[in-house]
């Protein structure tokens, strides 16, 4: 246990701490999706996470957290809090690929951190974090279907070259040659999260369901494909995701973040019906 000077006690979380830390993440289930979805993934065992999370506490009442592994993303966090986490997460540095968050707490972070920290690669300071909780008034596009293990082949490329499009590097840098973002994308295909539209030349439109709670799914690597940009498929088809996922019970709500400056996929999703009700940062490094 850390004794932080004005700031309580703050340490690393465990499975007895789980029903504590959903609890807390509950306090803005949406924009807490991501970190809410892997305590309840992992019971917040270290050998599950890949990481470790850590909170803060007042008189035994936790009141902010910190998910800490391939993404550092605080959790009910103020800009005040963020000094209680930044020595854990100087520890963590050389693991961490992206801090993600509220952007006020992502700037505040940083500003302990940068002194000590590798220069990061990207900042994107401002990113819209939308949602909307009932269906479309776009019509779906019918083409757009749940994938499955047979579409693996076709599909991966298109995942491929949406995150090179948005990341600025191919997953396939990794170790392993791509072999972990395969098998991610093969997992999400095997939960039923993978959607996507095809034609004789392949992909047409993708996104896939990143990480979903009772209150919330969140929504990642929306795409089409460039020959086909320009014929409103990425509204049609973000208005079949948003259907599916509010029509099969998966969420009562979908979320997702995007780029301040990507003004085509802004006004897709404001058309589907997404509206803002956060503002996000990332930095890559």
């Amino acid at each position: 246990m850390l004794r932080t000077r004005g700031l309580g006690q703050v340490r690393v979380l465990g499975p007895g701490d789980r029903d504590s830390f959903v609890a807390l993440a509950e306090q803005d289930p949406v924009v807490n999706v991501f970190a809410d979805y892997r305590a309840r993934l992992t019971n917040l065992d270290e050998r599950w996470l890949g990481g470790q999370v850590w909170g803060r506490f007042e008189d035994d009442r936790l009141v902010a957290g910190c998910h800490l592994g391939a993404n550092l993303v605080p959790v009910q966090c103020t800009p005040e809090d963020v000094d209680a986490f930044a020595d854990a997460a100087l520890r963590r540095r050389n693991s961490v690929g992206t801090i993600v968050g509220p952007s006020d707490v992502v700037a505040s972070l940083w500003q302990v951190l940068e002194p000590r920290w590798a220069r990061p690669r990207e900042i994107r300071a401002r990113q819209p974090h939308l949602q909307m909780d009932r269906p479309s008034s776009i019509a779906g596009d019918p083409q757009v279907r749940v994938t499955t293990p047979a579409d693996l082949e076709v599909l991966y490329p298109a995942c491929v070259a949406m995150y090179t499009e948005e990341v600025g590097v191919s997953p396939e840098n990794d170790a392993g040659g791509g072999d972990l973002y395969r098998a991610r994308i093969r997992q999400l295909i095997g939960r039923g999260w993978s959607m996507a539209s095809f034609d004789d030349a392949g992909v047409v439109f993708k996104a896939e369901v990143a990480c979903a709670t009772p209150y919330a799914a969140q929504v990642q690597g929306v795409w089409v494909r460039p020959d086909r940009r320009g014929e409103g498929l990425s509204v049609s088809g973000m208005a079949a995701v948003v259907d599916h996922v509010l029509g099969t019970g998966m969420a009562p709500v979908v979320s997702l973040y995007v780029n301040e400056w990507n003004e085509p996929a802004r006004a897709a999703y404001a058309r589907v019906g997404f509206v803002q009700t956060a503002t996000f940062a990332t930095m890559m490094f």
